[in-house]
């Protein structure tokens, strides 16, 4: 009987942004603002979801954009209690209540996005819903990081 040897892996795609593995599939394009996917081996951090009030629940913004920038920065609060950081970021959910509104603010959330995470790209989805639990929230974020052992 012969046995035929798997083909070799392609070297993983590494960024020196993230201790992480991105996983690009050969052939596709790069995506812009986000990753397919993310390979990560080390201590899991679950964030549950954020939304752009501040640490005493109160809103200083009331634009998207800006709630994003505050719920980033919340996630990233929550991540510096287990000494992580936004290149430890493997997969984000963000629910916002306009997609239209996200559309249209596209470079404003890029200005937010650079100010927080850097160039650090997540697997990502964003997903439109018809409403949040807090009336005033127009984004919430949901966050997995994983720190390397």
């Amino acid at each position: 009987m012969s046995v035929t040897k798997p083909q070799e892996q392609a070297p993983p795609a590494t960024s020196p942004l993230t201790p992480h593995r991105i996983l690009q599939p050969e052939g596709w394009a790069k995506p812009i603002g986000y990753s397919n996917g993310i390979e990560a081996r080390g201590r899991t951090i679950f964030v549950g979801g954020q939304i752009g009030w501040n640490g005493q629940y109160r809103f200083e913004a009331h634009d998207l954009p800006g709630q994003i920038r505050q719920t980033l920065e919340n996630v990233l609060a929550i991540l510096r209690e287990s000494s992580a950081g936004p290149e430890h970021i493997t997969t984000m959910t963000w629910y916002v209540t306009d997609r239209k509104a996200y559309s249209a603010s596209l470079k404003e959330i890029g200005t937010a996005w650079k100010a927080t995470m850097g160039r650090n790209f997540p697997a990502m989805a964003v997903v439109e819903v018809s409403g949040l639990i807090e009336d005033e929230a127009l984004v919430e974020i949901q966050a997995t990081a994983v720190v390397p052992d």
